[in-house]
């Protein structure tokens, strides 16, 4: 199988754990907020509709978790304004190094460890804007606390008289489950893993990216009770998400075996992809 590569810019690097809040305002980030320009006019409730049929459930390749995990080795982010020629796996293992140390439990550790492994949609060809950056509902009003929220102009279903109204297709505390969010990473991984981990461990990969929400509670009103209970999960991941990108890298080869042994005790030899 081949290995993916993909050539992408980023922000000024950070000198150790970012603390401040993300700003992506600044010139350094002209970049960054190219890609949100693109995202943002494109992810329609149709193309989300189009790519939940194309992708759910995964069935274009069996393979290990292991495997899809190298196949990230050389992968960065381009809606990612904190590290700077770093590839995915060293957030892997920084994120879930950070959890292991505050002695969660061992599918949460694993959580961390595998969150973005659904960049792997990159190696079928999917564009960036398709892959990663923050989630949100499409079908309803774009909240005002989405990133970037005035390159949502652009975007056909902005001024679509159903789509741009608080609840748009919705029912009022619907759930998020009845909910198109945004395509992406986070909705694809979570089909891929959903039957093998804890419904806890389920929940934050398929809404980590969703910061309108557990930031700024923006889509409260669609919000039911099983999920104001599960994001107590998604903000307890969220800060080792963010707050562990580090350039002090971990060392892969003295950690590797703990996490192939984690990969294993959760998942069969072989899934869909």
């Amino acid at each position: 199988m081949k290995k993916l590569l993909m050539l992408l810019l980023f922000s000024n690097c950070i000198a150790h754990y970012r603390t401040e809040p993300r700003d992506y305002e600044h010139p350094k980030h002209d970049i960054i907020r190219k890609f949100y320009k693109e995202n943002h006019k494109k992810q329609t409730l149709e193309f989300v509709v189009q790519k939940e049929k194309e992708f759910l459930p995964p069935r274009r390749i069996k393979m290990s978790m292991w495997q899809a995990i190298e196949l990230l080795e050389q992968v960065i982010d381009e809606s990612d304004p904190d590290l700077k020629h770093l590839s995915q796996i060293y957030h892997f293992y920084q994120t879930a190094e950070s959890i292991r140390k505050d002695d969660h439990p061992r599918w949460l550790i694993l959580a961390g460890f595998i969150h973005d492994l659904g960049k792997l949609l990159a190696y079928f060809g999917q564009p960036q804007w398709a892959v990663v950056g923050d989630t949100f509902p499409v079908g309803c009003a774009f909240s005002s606390k989405i990133i970037l929220h005035r390159y949502f102009e652009n975007n056909p279903d902005y001024n679509n008289n159903i789509y741009n109204s608080q609840f748009g297709i919705y029912q009022p505390h619907c759930g998020l489950d009845n909910v198109h969010m945004s395509w992406g990473h986070d909705e694809y991984l979570y089909w891929v893993i959903k039957d093998y981990l804890p419904e806890e461990a389920s929940y934050i990969i398929r809404y980590h990216s969703f910061y309108a929400q557990h930031q700024h509670h923006a889509y409260d009103h669609l919000l039911n009770e099983y999920d104001k209970n599960m994001f107590k999960w998604v903000k307890v991941f969220n800060k080792y998400d963010l707050y562990s990108k580090s350039y002090d890298l971990p060392n892969i080869d003295a950690l590797k075996s703990y996490y192939q042994e984690l990969v294993t005790e959760f998942f069969p030899e072989e899934i869909w992809w």
